[in-house]
């Protein structure tokens, strides 16, 4: 795969994988991170509706949580081999033993981390995740950070998503791919 100007004209090699909370900015940051690296950029949770003919909240409501994860850790494998894109993951894709096999063996793992003040914003912005239907967010958030970031803190990079412009976000994984010569490209 040809790079281009923007990478220094290297080829890439390895897909990234932005894990984290809901409201972390996955999507967002994993756009625009994509785009600075001249790669396709994928959002797991889009392709899993695609692939099921039906949103995340009907899957979990027709079918429950353990379906749904399933299905997402196929989706998941599907993205991760081939062609080296970013892409961005469900808050509990990363959680399911056999998809953080994955992502880690055959990607590159970036856990984007933000406070919980922070993300209940982010959050309340948009009323679509089953998780937070009909309960408090800072509650639900505050438990979810507490099972699971021991378990995000398994990607080798770590860069903290702060209110800031998402460029900055963007600019913190380069940098941290760099920091921990992770490289994405050759």
């Amino acid at each position: 795969m040809e790079g281009d100007a923007k990478n220094g004209g290297r080829p890439h090699r390895r897909t990234i994988v932005l894990v984290g909370l809901m409201g972390v900015g996955k999507t967002t940051v994993g756009r625009r991170l994509a785009q600075r690296l001249g790669l396709p950029f994928v959002d797991a949770d889009a392709e899993i509706e695609r692939a099921a003919g039906m949103t995340i909240a009907d899957i979990f409501a027709r079918f429950g949580e353990a379906h749904f994860r399933d299905g997402e850790r196929r989706v998941i494998a599907r993205l991760v081999d081939g062609s080296p894109k970013v892409v961005a993951t469900g808050g509990g894709a990363f959680v399911n033993d056999g998809t953080r096999a994955l992502i880690l063996a055959k990607a590159i793992a970036v856990w984007l981390d933000a406070d919980i003040d922070t993300l209940v914003e982010r959050v309340g912005r948009r009323n679509h995740r089953p998780l937070l239907t009909g309960k408090d967010p800072g509650e639900v958030l505050a438990e979810l950070a507490a099972k699971r970031n021991p378990i995000y803190a398994q990607a080798p990079i770590r860069v903290e998503s702060r209110p800031a412009p998402h460029d900055a976000t963007v600019t913190a994984i380069l940098a941290a791919l760099k920091a921990h010569e992770v490289q994405p490209c050759a």
